[in-house]
């Protein structure tokens, strides 16, 4: 791989002729030129027009569920291919878990959002969110919100450390939205980008236009992007300002997302003191963010915050965790449990960053900044020569200074720093200026509070960890695609990943205002209101591809008697007040006198509209929703409506999930309860 890295852009592979001025990319480990990169003659005006485009028709043709599909068999041929992944990999100083965290961890995301997309998302092009807001006292003026897609391009800016993960974390919610993404990953890793994309263009999964990849700087992007695109930047907080102040962001409409370099905190509380099971697991997740991926992580420990008192033991514990643990060479050498870091310009502003943080009084008491010996591929054991290795380092302040809170060297380093209080700890983890993710060693419910309390709101995410989850937790530096994956501040106050919330930021949020009818045909959700069916076949009869939303039944009328109330009591032991004793049912506020049982009359309501004999119908699985509005009480009678509501085929499956609107009425057409019932039905 010594030629010119390839972009893949409107649809096809490019290659800038090989005279052009190219970067040298080297493996981390040995110093040899991997591959050569740059972007001459690349046309970047093109391949975003190509994405708003073709990108837009083609996403734009499937709905939520068809590309959540589509993610699941991406994500199954990423891991029948991953150890070609692997390999290249450990050309950027990945060892085997950093690579599992990378690129299992990117397969990770498009399963997780394939799940997530057919789960909380209808087989449809609009999501619809909340309740509907009646705006007319007769039920004709209505409004909904609802989510549509953008018309533009999402475009990724990648940081070196996680040229997978890092974007698949942006492409899946994208590309559920319905968004087309063009990816530019960091240089000194981007060959591992361009596999992966490669795997995934020749695969056929890939609807036209919808991932482009460009290899190589990307100088004229803000002048190339509009209204309707987005771009997504990972990486320093001071090139994250820089692009942010871009008129294309300011004035001209793109969202711009970032997320930058945090100094992220671990505060250990009064109680973890040295040989209880918190400090041990404080200790070893310190350890662990110092060294997996050679810390280069956003998300890794900079700040360890423990009381003034247990300075000593936490060093001292850290020291002989790395001694023991951490083996530091070329990740395809036996034995090698961190590798270097990604390139030696990386491992000289590291190196920088460290004098920095001496100078500012930063006692180096663990690890050293000469050259450490490693081991080599063949297993030998020598200096290093050509790589980028750094070993793990340590430092310790005894005074408060703000170089610590500020300067962050990007590597296997952290400092170590007391308090006295819990309010002195709570203000070192705030001197940060907003993080991604601090994290909380404690067996005490009041001191888990206490932080709590005094940091959340200057962090994405904070992490409590006990005795009870320490072998279960996910861990202070991982991001899961369930949880928001940002932070305020300095952190750059974005949300990547966290569930639907980042597919919905790929899309518009909009009122829409209207008759029940027109809502009906926007949302693909029947309203109050619009047009019913009651025909001769009962709704029930029917499978998804003859049913209709506002398919409706309205039932007989069935009488309630004191009977029933009591025999209801009797057979399922609910003899609440209100159902048996009429002097104490007439002294609450909310009865007349006896009422029958909530949940006798929707036991009812299925009996009145329910057809029993085998059909398309073949599960009910749920209510919800449900609210009992008006009391029934001996001698009333009620009667259910009916009416399909949303139709939702499974893609996957011979059948698929009809809401229906249930309405309970009494003899003066009073509304008794309301709810929606799920049913899963036939396709044919």
């Amino acid at each position: 791989m010594t030629q010119i890295l390839p972009s893949y852009i409107q649809g096809s592979w490019f290659t800038p002729p090989e005279a052009s001025v190219a970067v040298d990319v080297h493996d981390a480990s040995t110093g040899e030129i991997v591959t050569r990169v740059s972007t001459a003659g690349l046309d970047l005006s093109a391949a975003l027009e190509y994405a708003r485009t073709v990108g837009q028709a083609s996403l734009g043709a499937l709905t939520f569920h068809q590309r959540a599909v589509l993610l699941k068999q991406m994500a199954l041929l990423l891991t029948e291919r991953k150890q070609e992944l692997y390999a290249l990999s450990s050309r950027t100083g990945a060892t085997k878990v950093d690579s599992w965290v990378d690129i299992d961890g990117g397969i990770g995301v498009l399963f997780t959002y394939s799940s997530k997309g057919r789960r909380e998302l209808p087989n449809a092009k609009v999501f619809v969110e909340g309740p509907v807001e009646p705006l007319s006292k007769d039920g004709s003026f209505l409004a909904r919100h609802i989510y549509s897609r953008l018309p533009g391009v999402a475009v990724q800016i990648n940081a070196f450390n996680f040229p997978v993960w890092g974007a698949l974390e942006k492409f899946a919610p994208a590309f559920l939205a319905g968004v087309p993404t063009l990816v530019k990953p960091a240089t000194p890793s981007g060959y591992l980008a361009e596999a992966f994309v490669r795997i995934l263009a020749d695969s056929g999964l890939l609807p036209e236009g919808s991932l482009q990849l460009v290899s190589g700087s990307v100088p004229t992007l803000f002048d190339d992007v509009r209204l309707g695109d987005l771009v997504a930047f990972t990486g320093s907080a001071s090139t994250a300002e820089k692009l942010r102040a871009s008129d294309s962001v300011q004035t001209g409409g793109v969202r711009f997302t970032n997320e930058t370099d945090s100094i992220n905190a671990s505060v250990l509380g009064t109680d973890a003191t040295a040989g209880t099971p918190e400090f041990d697991a404080f200790v070893k997740q310190v350890v662990t963010e110092m060294t997996v991926k050679a810390g280069q992580k956003c998300t890794a420990i900079r700040r360890v915050i423990v009381p003034r008192a247990a300075m000593g033991d936490v060093i001292d514990a850290v020291q002989k965790r790395i001694a023991a643990r951490i083996v530091l060479g070329d990740p395809r050498g036996e034995g090698v449990t961190m590798g270097p870091l990604v390139s030696a310009e990386q491992r000289a502003e590291v190196l920088r960053q460290v004098a920095r943080l001496q100078d500012a009084g930063g006692e180096l008491v663990v690890g050293s900044t000469d050259a450490p010996a490693i081991v080599h591929a063949d297993g030998t054991i020598a200096p290093a020569l050509d790589g980028a290795f750094v070993a793990p380092l340590l430092l310790r302040f005894d005074a408060a200074v703000d170089a610590v809170h500020e300067v962050e060297a990007f590597g296997p380093v952290s400092s170590v720093l007391g308090y006295d209080t819990l309010d002195e700890a709570i203000a070192l983890v705030r001197q940060g200026g907003g993080s991604l993710v601090t994290s909380i060693a404690t067996h005490d419910p009041d001191v888990a509070v206490a932080l709590m309390t005094g940091i959340s709101a200057f962090n994405g995410r904070v992490l409590v960890l006990d005795r009870d989850d320490a072998r279960t937790s996910t861990g202070h530096g991982s991001p899961v695609p369930q949880l928001v994956h940002g932070g305020p501040g300095r952190a750059g106050g974005g949300e990547e990943l966290g569930g639907i919330r980042a597919v919905l930021h790929h899309m518009q949020r909009t009122a829409i205002q209207g008759s029940p009818e027109m809502l009906t045909a926007i949302t693909g959700i029947w309203h109050q209101g619009a047009t019913t069916h009651a025909g001769d076949t009962h709704p029930f009869r029917k499978s998804l591809a003859e049913l209709t939303l506002g398919d409706q039944i309205v039932s007989e009328s069935r009488t309630v008697n004191l009977d029933d109330i009591e025999h209801f009591a009797e057979f399922t032991g609910d003899t609440f007040y209100a159902h048996m004793n009429e002097e104490a049912a007439a002294a609450n506020p909310f009865f007349p006198g006896r009422v029958a049982h909530g949940y006798l009359l929707v036991s009812w309501a299925a009996g009145l509209f329910v057809d029993p004999a085998p059909g398309p119908v073949l599960a009910n699985y749920g209510l919800e929703n449900l609210r009992f509005l008006t009391p029934v009480s001996p001698g009333d009678s009620i009667r259910v409506t009916l009416t399909a509501k949303q139709i939702t085929p499974r893609e996957t499956d011979e059948y698929g999930e009809v809401r229906w609107d249930a309405i309970l009425t009494n003899q003066n057409d009073e509304t008794v309860a309301s709810y929606d019932v799920l049913t899963l039905v036939a396709k044919h």
